[in-house]
């Protein structure tokens, strides 16, 4: 996100929060191209380490592209749109992170560990099932 010039990249933990996914990525662009630009890397960066987007909205407009990837969903603001959706203030319950350069590496470390983990359990609870 960062490499695309995502401005104001916070992560929001859900986990105590709700049971729709462990974390928001969100962060804001200064133009539609941008968005895309932004969006674009995101899916190409998950999906070359094994964890595909699994639905996405918003690419028609590029005011706010939606990423989920399940257990961790990215947001993926024209600046304005996130200003009136402020997702922060929604979920205000949630801790927050905000993500410099620095800190880039070590969070994009702790979703992948999140991720993987829930899709080990996931894969386990199908085969029980196909066997039963």
């Amino acid at each position: 996100m960062l490499s695309k010039k995502a401005q104001n990249v916070v992560i929001a933990d859900l986990r105590k929060v709700t049971p729709t996914a462990d974390f928001f990525v969100i962060c804001s662009a200064d133009s539609d191209t941008q968005v895309k630009a932004i969006a674009d890397a995101v899916q190409e960066g998950t999906a070359g380490i094994g964890s595909p987007v699994w639905k996405y909205e918003g690419y028609q407009a590029l005011q706010w592209v939606l990423l989920d990837f399940v257990d961790v969903v990215a947001h993926v603001f024209y600046k304005e749109a996130r200003s009136f959706y402020n997702l922060e203030r929604l979920w205000g319950d949630a801790r927050l992170k905000h993500v410099s350069d620095e800190g880039e590496r070590e969070v994009g470390r702790e979703l992948r560990k999140t991720t993987a983990r829930r899709h080990s359990a996931r894969k386990k609870s199908l085969s029980a099932r196909k066997s039963e």
